[in-house]
């Protein structure tokens, strides 16, 4: 078993929508980011090689890289789930939390799990999501940007 920890975040600018675990959020702002700035589908990408003991996104997908410029994370997350097959491995579960002011993102969150599910290749009851606020405190508080983080446990041959 192997356990691997993510985190992501990203600026708010001004923008028609958000994108979160693959979900087009109507809302006045949008994540500022080289890709679609999905900052739930980094955490869960980074934790994941982070078990595998592959890095993270940066390595695999560099922000200067003009063939990830407005890439889907969702793309990027079946490609991180490639690697760690490559190793091996295979997700047991995830857990994760989004961490924003505004919006209210519960009725977006079993949209999410489907996203990431498929993506992933494993059944929907292995992921989870919770969203959260800081009441105010710090950058993701006073709506300055969005943060998330995630933990995995990864079974499989570890080589």
């Amino acid at each position: 078993m192997r356990v691997g920890m993510g985190y992501d975040a990203h600026r708010l600018v001004d923008g028609e929508y958000l994108i979160l675990g693959g979900v087009k959020i109507p809302f006045e702002k949008k994540l500022l980011a080289h890709s679609d700035g999905d900052v739930l589908l980094h955490a869960i990408a980074d934790s994941l090689l982070g078990a595998a003991g592959l890095g993270d996104i940066g390595i695999h997908f560099p922000d200067n890289d003009p063939a990830y410029g407005g890439i889907s994370s969702l793309v990027l997350l079946e490609r991180v789930q490639e690697k760690v097959a490559e190793a091996g491995l295979k997700v047991q579960n995830i857990d994760s939390t989004i961490v924003a002011q505004r919006p209210k993102l519960v009725s977006f969150l079993p949209q999410m799990r489907e996203n990431i599910a498929q993506a992933l290749g494993v059944d929907p009851d292995l992921i989870n999501i919770k969203a959260t606020t800081t009441e105010g405190m710090g950058f993701t508080g006073s709506g300055e940007g969005i943060a998330a983080y995630a933990v995995c446990l990864l079974v499989g041959k570890w080589h």
